[in-house]
């Protein structure tokens, strides 16, 4: 599928995310991971590149069985994957009406810059978007979210959160406007479903590119769409069109694609 450009790493863990059951426990051998690597055009030389590079961020685990490498994920990539879950299945599936909004403060050292820019797209993720340098600015109540992320990369001590409301006595809807590019988001829902809306699957690997890219290009919308309540800006162009098309199309794979997932990772 043009347009399609994945970095290495990150594909793996849509795979894995995808497919690997159970999470907590089973493993898949690397030269299947290689081999499906392969299938979205990456050589031997760069898959094996990003089990490694990802073993060594502690996304995945490595064990040994004679000749042969297996990769597990691990319990830091289980709960994020757990995480994005959450967000991705439950993205605009219910109107949200105004709510409690949750603003982060934070002066992280720049020693500790490798916490900080993992904390940053946690943050993105869950929904927050940049008021300004080290404050951000989320359309719900994240206070347990922020504290656990907080906590993980131990900068908690850096850092302060307040929960509350929109004044009324002025504009809020404008000012929005300037922490997300609500054009920009609706943009990107128009390419979504120009992408996927006529794209079909005639075998079990056909199922496997498609639902693979379908979930993959899928799980950026929660790191652009906050969710804004919709008494505050309409929901954004074209959002319900690309939900309605990923929730039918993502099941509608599942079976052909899991069983090509534990064909090519097979080591028969």
């Amino acid at each position: 599928m043009r347009g399609f450009e994945p970095a290495p790493q990150g594909l793996v863990l849509t795979l894995l995310g995808a497919y690997l059951e159970p999470r907590e426990s089973a493993e898949v051998w690397s030269g299947g991971l290689v081999r499906l690597l392969g299938e979205f055009g990456f050589s031997p030389g760069a898959a094996r590149v990003a089990l490694n590079r990802l073993v060594g961020r502690d996304l995945l685990a490595r064990t040994r069985d004679g000749r042969h490498v297996h990769y597990a994920l691990t319990p830091r990539t289980i709960t994020v994957l757990a995480e994005g879950d959450r967000r991705i299945f439950s993205l605009g599936r219910s109107a949200r009406a105004e709510t409690t909004w949750t603003v982060l403060w934070h002066a992280i050292p720049e020693e500790r810059r490798l916490a900080r820019t993992r904390l940053v797209r946690r943050l993105r993720f869950l929904g927050f978007g940049p008021v300004q340098d080290g404050t951000w600015l989320a359309p719900h109540d994240r206070e347990h979210e922020v504290a656990t992320l907080l906590a993980e990369h131990d900068v908690t001590e850096y850092a302060g959160v307040l929960l509350g409301r929109p004044a009324t006595a002025v504009d809020f809807a404008v000012f929005v406007t300037r922490v997300w590019d609500l054009a920009e988001l609706a943009a990107h829902y128009e390419s979504f479903v120009d992408r996927f809306r006529r794209h079909t699957a005639t075998d079990d690997r056909e199922a496997l590119l498609l639902r693979t890219r379908l979930v993959h290009t899928f799980r950026e919308f929660p790191f652009l769409d906050p969710e804004l309540p919709a008494d505050l800006v309409p929901p954004p162009r074209h959002r319900a069109e690309a939900l309605a098309l990923f929730h039918d199309l993502y099941p509608a794979l599942a079976e052909p694609a899991r069983r090509y997932f534990d064909h090519a990772t097979s080591m028969r």
